[in-house]
């Protein structure tokens, strides 16, 4: 009897480098490979018009022709990708018997939701005699790899860091040598049919417009592009307007890129003094950290990581939370942040960091409520790292800002965006304002304003807070009794 597994893709959408991938083709002799796209996770989004479903349609079609070319280069019969749109539990179980195969092979997910699905697949795969098998693929380092000397989860990430790099040897940046093994693709059924966007009830975004590629080569791309500006990274990432980041944050967070790739190439350009390197593998590091911390703790999805944050009082705020969501607030830096993020799906980093700010510690606003605004919109949104980042933001995670240190968006705008150029982008009504002005344009006089063609509260809206008046609430905000 022919020994056959299934290999199920979900946040991995590549066929190198790929740990479950790997390990069905040596132990079995066939090897199908699947993905669902989950009708529980699908219908809960807000639209029909997602960026996100767009860019992982694609590139479940670009995955398909790349385990084709795969199975073509190592002579095997066929090869390609089995797609099915449904309960993901429901779907797997009902392909796994229909293909006969004795296990079904992923790689893990750390998210709550996610840990109860593949819990449940277990459980009823079990119970038709189909073993389940999950492997470490997305992270580096995971759950228990990166302890404490007494054995307990790291909650401050720079001894995380310490530790984590110690760990990093040539072992874990290792690649899953997959194409060794491709023969034992098998090719899915004659009448097997990849479904369209409209398949699945979703419509087409302005994805194809944006300088997104899509898919493994997609990836493969922005990395080449990248890998020259490495070296300039730990001075550039911070300047939203210039070409400083990787851009392969959603790539990432899809799986169409290995963690194990960029990890090597940043090590061995780190080990060789390059600071760039070194800067950007210490971004992949906050990346593990972020998943040891959901995992470890779930309850940060919907509590402070300290719990004595718990009791501060957020305000209800409905008009200045509309401001913010409608890039509205008077502040330039803050709106256009905004308006890359609903016009894109994307918002650079220190954006992120400002914009959170900005809605916790200037408008006193409910970090949750801006975490799942962003969930809804970003291209790259991933709840472990998002999680982290906001409650970073608003003080009340693991390794947090200190409450009394708030970002002033003013002086924000003018280091990183000292030109003016990133706000002109998104803010084209502001465009004839002068640098010295761009920033807050509120601080004009009447004949400068008039001078540029600028009519304040018509125009641009006037700031909706006053930052130095905001700073004074939020210090009595956090002044909250600890026991």
């Amino acid at each position: 009897m022919t020994r056959s597994a299934l290999v199920w893709f979900r946040r991995d959408l590549r066929c190198d480098d790929h740990a479950a991938l790997y390990y069905a083709l040596r132990r079995f002799e066939r090897v199908y490979c699947a993905f669902i796209f989950d009708t529980g996770i699908l219908d809960a989004l807000p639209a029909r018009s997602d960026r996100r479903v767009e860019f992982i349609h694609a590139s479940v079609l670009a995955l398909h022709e790349g385990l084709r070319q795969l199975a073509a280069r190592s002579g095997a019969a066929g090869g390609g990708l089995i797609v099915r749109h449904g309960p993901a539990l429901e779907c797997i179980v009902q392909l796994a018997r229909h293909l006969g195969v004795q296990e079904v092979l992923a790689n893990r997910d750390y998210e709550p939701q996610a840990i109860e699905r593949d819990q449940g697949v277990t459980e009823a795969l079990s119970a038709v005699g189909i073993a389940f098998t999950d492997y470490k693929d997305q992270v580096l380092l995971e759950r228990g790899e990166v302890l404490t000397q007494q054995g307990q989860p790291y909650s401050v990430f720079t001894p995380y860091r310490q530790a984590w790099l110690k760990r990093l040897d040539a072992f874990q940046l290792k690649p899953y040598p997959v194409e060794r093994y491709a023969r034992n693709l098998a090719p899915p059924a004659a009448n097997e049919h990849l479904p369209k966007l409209a398949d699945l009830g979703f419509t087409a975004t302005n994805l194809g417009v944006l300088p997104l590629p899509v898919g493994m080569q997609g990836a493969q791309q922005l990395l080449r592009d990248f890998l020259p500006r490495m070296a300039t990274y730990k001075q550039a990432r911070d300047f939203p307007g210039r070409k400083g980041v990787s851009y392969l944050s959603v790539h990432l967070r899809f799986g169409t890129v290995s963690i194990r790739q960029l990890a090597a190439l940043a090590a061995t350009q780190a080990a060789q003094g390059c600071e760039g390197a070194q800067t950007w593998l210490s971004e992949l590091a906050w990346r593990d950290f972020y998943f040891m911390i959901l995992w470890h703790h779930p309850r940060v999805v919907t509590q402070s990581f300290r719990p004595e944050y718990d009791r501060v009082h957020w305000d209800d705020a409905p008009e200045l939370w509309q401001a913010w969501c409608e890039a509205r607030t008077g502040y330039p830096l803050v709106d256009a942040a905004m308006r890359q993020l609903h016009q894109t799906g994307y918002m650079h980093n220190r954006l992120r960091m400002v914009v959170a700010s900005f809605l916790t510690k200037d408008l006193g606003i409910d970090w949750r409520r801006g975490e799942r605004h962003f969930a809804a919109h970003l291209n790259d949104y991933d709840l472990a790292a998002n999680n982290g980042g906001w409650q970073w933001a608003a003080s009340t995670g693991c390794d947090a800002q200190p409450w009394f240190r708030i970002f002033n968006p003013v002086t924000q705008s003018q280091r990183f965006d000292p030109d003016g150029d990133f706000i002109r982008r998104y803010v084209p009504e502001l465009a004839c304002v002068p640098a010295r002005h761009i920033h807050f344009p509120c601080a004009m006089k009447p004949l400068e304003l008039q001078a540029c063609g600028l009519k304040l509260g018509q125009d641009y809206p006037m700031p909706v807070v006053d930052h130095a008046q905001a700073r004074e609430r939020t210090l009595m905000r956090f002044r909250v009794p600890s026991d």
